[in-house]
């Protein structure tokens, strides 16, 4: 949890830690205009150390979101889309159920059967067995799915419906706004922390935290660092 004792180790307040890294993961903006827009609140910072506050927080704060997800639907659309880190492109798997809420993301080096399963171990670990899964013609996907339902003798329906996909094409865009202005990422480290707060505040907007009361985007972040 990234507790006041945490984020006040560093040189800088918390409460300015915690804009720049709400701000880096909500907006399509590089660190270069992130230091811009601290220099005008009168904060000096580097845009190195925006990077490094980003790649320490975003994951602790998704940890926590986890912790506070609301559920989700019992049918899901899965796809991966990609990222580019250091010059090559890498994969980011990612679900949502029929009603657009995601279900889980996970960044992986390569697109096979091997990281697909993966990413649907962690989705289930988090949110337990669906009974539907729609995806496009992968055969990665389909065959990561039907080892799971023979590992763990389940009954997970595949489908390939390429217009019920839409939504998680559709949901992809959202992510990807963001990531346009980084000019991809010089590590695999720094993408997956990067993108675990990206992710988060897209969750964020779509209302999956619960939350006491209404709350906008903005005051569910600071909720999860209190």
């Amino acid at each position: 949890m990234p507790s006041a004792e945490r984020l006040l180790g560093s040189l800088f307040e918390r409460d300015v830690i915690l804009w720049g890294v709400r701000r880096y993961g909500a907006y399509p903006i590089s660190y270069r205009q992130l230091e811009e827009m601290m220099e005008e609140r009168g904060v000096e910072v580097d845009h190195s150390t925006l990077n490094r506050w980003v790649v320490k927080y975003a994951p602790l704060l998704e940890k926590q979101f986890r912790a506070r997800k609301r559920a989700i639907g019992s049918s899901w659309r899965l796809d991966e889309t990609y990222v580019k880190v250091k010059g090559c492109w890498k994969y980011l798997y990612r679900a949502v159920d029929k009603a657009g809420a995601t279900v889980d993301f996970l960044l992986t080096a390569k697109r096979d059967r091997k990281a697909a399963l993966r990413f649907l171990r962690k989705a289930i670990g988090q949110h337990g067995e669906p009974e539907k899964i729609t995806i496009d013609k992968s055969g990665a996907n389909t065959a990561a799915i039907e080892i799971y339902n023979a590992e763990h003798e389940a009954d997970i329906e595949i489908r390939r419906i390429k217009y019920l996909n839409n939504i998680v094409e559709q949901d992809h865009r959202a992510v990807k706004r963001v990531t346009r202005p980084m000019l991809g990422f010089k590590s695999f480290r720094s993408a997956a922390a990067t993108l675990s707060g990206i992710e988060l505040m897209h969750m964020i907007r779509k209302d999956q935290l619960q939350t006491r009361g209404e709350l906008r985007p903005a005051q569910q972040f600071y909720v999860l660092a209190a």
